[in-house]
């Protein structure tokens, strides 16, 4: 199973328990609204322990058919779609859905009421009260109000990215906190001379559709696109996720294969294929949040910053990846992989000399 669908799963099975406390509470309230002085009691067919029947089944048939359309269609397909467009999609399929939780409410609740089959009169009699109760309103509006904050929420979360939105929450990194991470800057070739030759509107089109297909590869190799800083991505693995597997590694080549794989789209809309650098290094850095207005959670330490050096470095070796010793000692690099020592060398703006290496991968995709 894939990274991607390791998320959406994560994704769903929250949306469920958040969606089933949901229904939890719409029973309370309605019991405890019944008990006020201001109802007129409780009716000969009224049972707590139906409602709650009905308010949690709705909110798993909901979460099913509801929840995966959010998480498996609408947050891929309408991703970079405008919030407004997305929601207006959402309420169209949602009310599909509402329709057909109530048919599947009513099919399981009326033949146990009534005792008799659809067919039956009464049956029939006990569907047209079903329909008409004001109660199909009521829950109507609430579960419109909460499928339309579960897709703000889950925009959000995909605009601060994946995890941080839930650590910002839950206070993780309001005390700073110190840990081992590895940093991958990705950088393309001759943007200053592509940002001329297209022009500046051209060029940001170029990078969103950089940015959009070197998405999938990065969360496939469980990395968190951690900045985009102009034509630069900055992409950070915690230490033992990035290590295992070469992860770290492998996530540059896939990016570089999937680019080749899109690139009729790149030649028909831009005239060429980008082509990209990678420096990748590890350490230690301190993880806080900042900001009042605009809160985020950012790493600060001189492995960024070495890490930029680094980069900097494949122009003049003529590499598409180098890697430090501090990171490649602790790589296990198989056959598909060849490893260039590029010796000791004392990076701009640094005073302690740096072992690199660069790294290339055997029989990659070539155009």
């Amino acid at each position: 199973m894939s990274s991607r669908t390791q998320i959406k799963i994560k994704q769903l099975a929250v949306i469920t328990v958040a969606w089933l406390v949901v229904g939890l509470l719409m029973s309370i309230y309605d019991h405890l609204v019944l008990l006020t002085n201001n109802s007129q009691g409780l009716s000969a067919d009224y049972s707590f322990a139906l409602s709650l029947s009905m308010n949690l089944t709705s909110a798993v048939i909901g979460s099913m058919l509801g929840g995966s359309l959010l998480v498996f269609y609408v947050n891929v397909k309408y991703l970079d779609k405008p919030y407004g467009y997305t929601l207006l999609f959402v309420a169209t399929a949602f009310i599909m859905v509402i329709l057909i939780i109530i048919v599947v409410i009513a099919m399981m609740s009326i033949p146990i009421k009534t005792g008799k089959p659809f067919t039956d009169e009464v049956s029939r009699e006990a569907l047209k009260t079903f329909l008409m109760d004001s109660s199909r309103a009521k829950n109507t509006m609430i579960w419109s109000i909460v499928v339309l904050l579960t897709q703000l929420l889950l925009q959000v979360n995909t605009k601060f990215g994946q995890g941080t939105l839930g650590n910002i929450i839950s206070g993780k990194y309001h005390t700073p906190k110190e840990e081992n991470k590895i940093f991958m800057f990705l950088d393309l070739d001759s943007s200053t001379s592509i940002a001329e030759q297209l022009g500046d509107e051209k060029y940001h089109e170029l990078l969103k559709d950089f940015f959009a297909d070197i998405t999938n590869p990065i969360l496939d190799n469980k990395g968190e696109i951690y900045q985009y800083v102009g034509d630069e991505v900055v992409v950070a693995w915690n230490y033992r996720v990035g290590i295992k597997n070469n992860q770290c590694i492998r996530c540059f080549f896939d990016i570089k294969q999937q680019i080749q794989q899109n690139k009729e789209k790149y030649l028909k809309r831009y005239g060429f294929i980008p082509n990209f650098k990678g420096g990748i290094h590890c350490g230690k850095v301190v993880a806080g949040e900042i900001g009042i207005i605009k809160r985020e959670i950012t790493y600060s330490g001189d492995v960024l910053n070495t890490t930029s050096r680094i980069l900097s470095m494949c122009k003049n070796f003529g590499a598409e990846i180098i890697t430090s010793s501090n990171l490649f000692t602790g790589l296990k690099l198989d056959d598909s992989y060849a490893m260039t020592p590029l010796g000791t060398i004392k990076l701009r703006g640094k005073e302690k000399e740096v072992t690199l290496s660069a790294i290339t991968q055997m029989n990659i995709l070539t155009c």
